[in-house]
Order: C-alpha cells, then structure tokens, then sequence
C-alpha cells in the first residue's frame, strides 16, 4: 500500500507528516525551511518519491467563520503549483484549530519553549493528516473540499 503525506504550508516554514502503508496513522516526518517556492516543491516531492505517497493532504486555513481569506488563498495557489509538478493526488482539507490542537499534544508530551516551537509545524500536519485518515477511516473516500478557483 502507499502513504499519504500530510501538510502545513505556511508562509516560512512547511510541516511534513506521513501516514503509515495502510493509512491508519499519521506521525510527524520534517519540517522544511521555504526558501522559495521551486525549492520547496522539490524537497515535497523528492519526499514523496521516498516514501511511496499516492495522495497529499493539504490543509487549508479556513477562516472560524468558514471563508476563505489571504493565507488560505496562499495555500491554494502553492497547492496548485504542486498539482502542476506531479500527477499524485492533492486533497485540501479544513485545517481549522489545527495549530491549537497541535500546540496542546506536544504540550501534553512535555514539550516546551523551544522545542516546541521546532516541532509544531510537523505536528499540525499530522493533526490534518489524521483528521483525514480518521473520516476515511469513519466514512470511506470523503470528497474533497471544493474550494473556490482563484
């Protein structure tokens, strides 16, 4: 079976999870350092050529009242630039009150200050990737978010 690959696209930094082969569980891979656009897709796809992914799950920052704002117009336009580079599978998927989540499990493993801080892009995309894997799981194959063209 394949992986799927979760991310955080955010404006400095990127979080990398990864499912395991049968797409159950979702743990933190990296985070990568986006110092511009063309090296940031590479490295996402160089990863997903190691580890065998079929599908990208990417978060989307909705607004709490569900509209799609700057950042979130950000993300899809990165989200396409990726679709462009490979024929895997994009997915977007709510990434509301990730980074809340996020900050509370690594808070609750003990992590503080500044290891903290290094690991909470790679936590938020496992929480995206899990929420995934948990409605697939919950589901079946969900429909993906469509999100308005830019």
């Amino acid at each position: 079976m394949h992986r799927a690959m979760g991310l955080d696209v955010g404006d400095k930094k990127i979080g990398v999870a990864l499912s395991d082969p049968s797409q159950v569980l979702a743990t933190p891979l990296k985070t990568i350092i986006r110092v511009n656009e063309d090296g940031a897709i590479k490295e996402i796809l160089g990863l997903a050529r190691k580890h065998d992914i079929s599908k990208i799950i990417v978060g989307l920052p909705y607004s709490l009242s569900g509209a799609i704002g700057k950042q979130a117009e950000k993300v899809l336009l990165f989200s396409k630039q990726i679709a462009q580079a490979t024929d895997i599978e994009i997915i977007m998927q709510d990434e509301r009150l990730t980074s809340v989540s996020a900050n509370q499990k690594l808070r609750e493993a003990g992590k503080k200050g500044s290891k903290l801080k290094n690991e909470m892009d790679a936590a938020a995309a496992t929480v995206i990737l899990q929420a995934y894997l948990d409605e697939v799981k919950l589901n079946g194959e969900i429909a993906q978010l469509e999100p308005p063209n830019l």
